[in-house]
């Protein structure tokens, strides 16, 4: 009897190398050889020559394009240095000296336990990655089938909506075969009759003004009754009273391209076991460790990067990949007997893929970016989004082990396994920020071995991780970029997926709000306890060097753990350094374009230009010189340029906000569209994100590789800028607190603080001074050339 693997390998174009058996079984008796030999002592002398001979093939190996053998043959040597550290480890560090270093010594076990499960879990996902093709539609009309697209929506605004709507309806399908449905959960039944009076009245409006919308440019408007299981009680509630034979789901703010269903509905004619076709999300707005860091958005791989370009490609080979909640098809008879979308946790998505795997379905990844999506704008919201992902996986591993479910293969057990034991990364990233600390400060001897076995055993170990991590990941996800979102989301997801252990059906599911304006420059409320772990840090530095004058005997641990202290030091500066919510001025960001275009004047004029970028609110435009004298006495303009997505030349109405000279002989003209038809706008929204080929574009120029020193030097440099700024921000707002205070005590509580225009200080504010330095050090905020310069305040940003 054939498994549901050997099934889908027989359906598949995978090379046929990778069905062979025989090879399979070489590499089960190859493994079983190394991992006896890795559990073999030997003497350090021993174990640096198998170690030093080993990196040395790994960094002569990593210089060439390697076949399938030997890209397996340099995974495996890598996994071995991990497998000779595991084993010296476990059989000869972990000793008893007293209660409380044991305890730390055993907490720091299983947290590097944990981490090199993930890392094995991680090689064997990626052994084979699968390339698939795009299916193009079949040249039968009678074999398309009808496919409805479902935009659910909670509390999203209207503009966001209709933008997101004018998209899907300029995918290019047969429009006899294609509805459009706007899933509305704001203006529910229940939310209308909501025994408060003001909530009740925004719901009302909320229901009327989207169902306004839909009539107006062609979508179809549903809601329901009651706000059972968000998300997932949304699209089920839609399931009844919608007929297509797929379903095309779209997060509210992610705008499809108009050949989605084009490159994804003909895998389901190839294949009758296939439930669902997930694409990549590609998002058009940097979040907030990009934004408010080190300013690389556009100029590096962004963090989804790595799991929508690699991961899923090694989860697909395995049929492993799985639902992300939006940019994916789906076959609704195979949903419909799942049950619809899963319930049971507040990560459906995957839940509902774990489910249809276990039916003997099949999934499909395209790799291809067919929609612009937002991420969160503020590191307050960044965090409710990622503390919902993890506590969803959570509950995915606890309620639904992958390892017991029947129904999915080896290789889809270990991709569920890898994908929501993963989540669990907060309880390791917060035990390596304070072990060093537990020595250092406090004397528990939480790692038992000195210098010698430290550079024979772990650094190898180390190296070699770092080496598999650039090999498979590098031009995704540059080096020690994981660990700065790692630290960044580990202080809050760590109390959260601790409370699901506890209470695995406690969490909710929360929206994450999109699209916010950020008037003013802030301090994210959450900054306190990155505070606390960075003084820690820098009290085990100095206690450090007090141990290593005071206890010689001891200075083969001081070395490590001082060494070991200053890399997380290095992590958090970057993670501070993030904690500034810099200014964002605008909703809807532009992306860079590469676009000819001309500028037609009222006077019929017309000049050629170049579209540097673009939203479908407006682009920023150069052109020659003489246009600028035009451009400042007839501010409406014409903005014409062919329009990729529609085939077509656009003629879009804008106005001209500002003009700047550039200093080379042309000039930057910033546009506002002004629509003056609901035609001009649809075309506007297709102009902007229609194309996924400008897509295809942005991404492969963002990601190349930059090599693990290039990052950790880049690491160092930014994260020391940008902590720098934040602190000396911070000592200037303490020092006026306490000056304030200090007036208040000497006038008797009176407080005779003259403010004037462009003076005030305090706790909320800047001075001129420091307003110098945040521009002097900080790339200039997103904002046109003639906004002032931005005001710092310490509050939380309200959506």
């Amino acid at each position: 009897m054939h498994s549901q693997w050997e099934e889908q390998m027989a359906h598949s174009d995978i090379p046929e190398s990778a069905n062979d058996s025989l090879s399979h079984w070489v590499w089960v008796v190859l493994l079983c050889c190394l991992l006896f030999t890795a559990a073999t002592r030997t003497d350090l002398n021993g174990q640096s020559w198998i170690a030093g001979s080993i990196l040395v093939c790994l960094f002569l190996m990593r210089n060439f394009t390697l076949t399938d053998v030997l890209r397996n043959l340099f995974l495996i040597l890598a996994a071995y240095l991990t497998a000779r550290y595991f084993f010296w480890r476990t059989l000869t560090t972990l000793n008893y000296y007293d209660f409380f270093s044991f305890c730390g010594a055993v907490l720091l076990y299983l947290a590097e336990v944990f981490c090199i499960v993930l890392y094995l879990l991680s090689i064997f996902i990626n052994i084979y990655p699968y390339k698939r093709a795009s299916s193009s539609l079949s040249p039968d009309p009678t074999k398309i089938p009808t496919v409805d697209i479902l935009v659910p929506s909670y509390n999203e605004s209207t503009d966001m909506l209709e933008v997101t709507l004018l998209g899907a309806l300029q995918v290019r399908y047969p429009r006899d075969k294609l509805n459009i449905y706007l899933l509305d959960d704001g203006g529910t039944t229940e939310k209308r009759n909501d025994p408060d009076p003001q909530r009740a009245a925004a719901a009302l409006l909320r229901h009327q003004t989207l169902r306004a919308l839909c009539e107006r440019i062609g979508a179809r408007y549903l809601t329901r009754d009651k706000n059972e299981y968000a998300k997932a009680g949304n699209l089920n509630a839609a399931l009844p009273v919608t007929y297509g034979e797929l379903i095309l789901v779209l997060d509210a703010d992610h705008v499809p391209t108009v050949d989605i269903l084009e490159r994804t509905v003909g895998l389901f004619e190839h294949d009758p076991r296939l439930f669902l076709v997930q694409t990549p999300h590609f998002f058009i707005n940097p979040d907030p460790i990009e934004k408010h860091n080190v300013k690389i958005f556009g100029s590096m791989p962004t963090e989804n990067d790595m799991f929508y370009s690699v991961m899923q490609h090694g989860l697909d080979f395995w049929n492993a990949s799985f639902f992300c909640g939006s940019a994916a098809v789906l076959r609704r008879t195979h949903l419909q007997s799942g049950g619809g979308v899963s319930c049971s946790t507040i990560t459906e998505d995957a839940q509902t893929s774990l489910h249809m795997h276990e039916q003997g379905f099949n999934s499909a990844y395209v790799d291809r970016p067919m929609i612009s999506g937002m991420q969160p704008d503020t590191y307050v919201d960044f965090v409710v989004q990622r503390v919902r992902w993890a506590q969803g996986m959570a509950q995915l591993f606890v309620l639904t082990n992958p390892l017991l479910r029947k129904g999915l293969s080896f290789g889809q057990r270990l991709g569920y396994l890898s994908s929501s034991f993963f989540w669990f990364f907060g309880y390791a990233r917060v035990v390596f920020l304070l072990a060093p600390a537990a020595y250092l400060l406090f004397g528990l001897r939480v790692y038992d071995a000195n210098l010698h076995e430290v550079l024979s055993y772990a650094l190898p170990h180390l190296i070699a991780a770092m080496l598999v991590a650039d090999y498979l990941f590098g031009k995704v996800r540059w080096a020690f970029v994981s660990e700065v979102y790692e630290i960044m989301q580990s202080l809050f997801s760590l109390p959260a997926v601790f409370r699901v252990i506890l209470n695995p059906h406690a969490p909710r599911f929360l929206v994450t709000p999109k699209g916010e304006q950020v008037s003013e420059v802030v301090f994210s409320k959450l900054s306190g306890p990155f505070y606390v772990v960075y003084v820690l840090a820098l009290a085990a530095l100095v206690a450090g060097v007090y141990r290593y004058f005071n206890y010689p005997a001891e200075r083969d641990t001081v070395y490590i753990t001082m060494a070991w202290e200053l890399m997380n030091l290095i992590l958090l500066n970057a993670a501070i350094g993030a904690l500034i919510e810099s200014k964002q001025r605008r909703a809807n960001p532009r992306m860079p374009a590469d676009m000819h275009g001309q500028l037609v004047f009222d006077s019929a004029a017309e000049t050629q230009c170049h579209i540097i970028d673009l939203s479908h609110q407006g682009a920023l435009l150069v052109a020659d010189k003489s246009a600028a004298a035009l451009a400042e006495s007839l501010p409406r303009v014409k903005l014409r340029a062919f329009n990729a997505a529609l085939q077509k030349v656009s003629t879009l109405s804008a106005k001209v906000c500002n003009v700047r000279e550039l200093g080379d002989g042309t000039v930057a003209i910033g546009t506002e569209f002004e629509y003056e038809t609901a035609t001009e706008k649809a075309e506007a929204v297709a102009l902007a994100y229609g194309d996924s080929e400008r897509w295809v574009a942005l991404r492969q120029a963002r990601n190349r590789r930059q090599g693990i020193l290039k990052s950790f030097v880049a690491l160092v440099m930014l994260g020391t800028k940008y902590a720098v700024l934040h602190f000396m921000i911070l000592l200037e707002i303490t020092a006026g607190l306490i000056a304030k205070a200090r007036q208040r005590i000497v006038r008797g509580g009176r407080s005779t603080v003259r403010r004037t225009a462009g003076s005030r200080r305090g706790p909320g504010l800047l001075s001129e001074t420091s307003l110098r330095v945040y521009s002097r050090f900080a790339d200039k905020p997103d904002a046109s050339p003639d906004s002032p310069p931005p005001k710092l305040v310490v509050s939380e940003v309200k959506s």
